[in-house]
């Protein structure tokens, strides 16, 4: 006989630099949860200072699963993040009621609360005819492609990422259909009730806390563990903001200043892209992340219906 418990995944999302690690960790000691990590970078070991992991005290705090998970010399993706977290999930839930899930990868979170479509296979010839484009023209040109083909991914994705505009690319010559139409399919039926929670602020303030959490990425250390990982620049994990402005640096593209900007600028971007994508759920509410308190109330106001 399936139980009538009620089971609560509490996402936790928002904008690079917001600080929602520090607001996990605290309504998930005050609800005496656990928490998942859904940030497509937290989950490789080689990348720590770049992608802003919790810090050793933190993960002291309470138990985070899939942070530093998997290695960036394996394949991982979405669709991989969805199976692996639903296992996680039927074995977690058969003891507890709530778990938290947090982080800003908008696609990998939309994984977990709704499934995501298998994607076609792309033939290496194609591949290997985009990718000469791109060397060819850079990345201009396949934003312009993409805007052409798939405006509505176009407004919502890292469209200083090359890899996520040529695989738009791909999946449209090969089938014809925008890659936006693959993510869209009828959610699949979960086991939980999702408690949406969104942590932003007015944009200035926002704005300065990126920049201040960019500098304090390069006063730890980023440049030099960029360094250590320039060999395997080509790998997907690593085409990520704080990371690839380095290489360029390294390359001589640019001074360390410039890079440091560029990161900084790049950041801010990311985060407009990523409100761009939560805004879309009608059933997250919105908080400044000093309001714990009135999150707690809310959660609470939810779960015990």
């Amino acid at each position: 006989m399936p139980s009538t418990i009620r089971r609560f995944l509490v996402v936790v999302c928002g904008p690079t630099g917001i600080g929602k690690t520090r607001v996990s960790i605290d309504l998930a000691r005050h609800f005496g949860c656990e928490i998942i990590s859904a940030d497509s970078r937290q989950f490789f070991r080689e990348m720590l200072i770049g992608t802003a992991v919790p810090d050793v005290h933190q993960l002291k705090e309470v138990p985070h699963h899939f942070i530093h998970s998997h290695s960036i010399h394996h394949d991982y993706n979405a669709s991989m993040f969805e199976n692996e977290v639903m296992t996680f999930l039927s074995g977690y839930f058969k003891d507890h009621k709530m778990v938290f899930m947090t982080g800003g990868s908008g696609l990998y979170i939309d994984a977990v609360l709704n499934g995501i479509d298998d994607l076609p296979s792309i033939d290496k010839n194609l591949r290997k005819k985009w990718q000469k484009i791109f060397e060819a023209e850079g990345i201009e040109y396949l934003r312009n492609q993409v805007k052409h083909i798939d405006p509505e991914y176009f407004n919502e994705a890292d469209t200083n990422n090359s890899k996520r505009l040529l695989k738009a690319i791909e999946v449209f010559e090969t089938t014809g259909r925008p890659y936006s139409s693959f993510l869209k399919k009828t959610p699949r039926e979960r086991d939980f009730t999702p408690i949406m929670i969104g942590l932003n602020t007015g944009r200035e303030k926002l704005y300065k806390k990126i920049n201040e959490r960019v500098d304090d990425m390069i006063e730890k250390g980023l440049t030099e563990e960029a360094r250590k990982l320039y060999d395997y620049r080509h790998l997907t994990p690593l085409n990520t903001v704080g990371y690839k402005e380095l290489f360029e640096h390294f390359e001589g593209k640019s001074s360390l200043e410039k890079a440091v900007e560029k990161i900084k600028n790049h950041s801010r971007a990311y985060a407009r892209k990523q409100l761009t994508w939560f805004r879309k759920y009608k059933d997250l509410r919105w908080f400044e992340p000093e309001n714990t308190q009135d999150i707690i109330t809310y959660i609470e106001s939810i779960v015990n219906i």
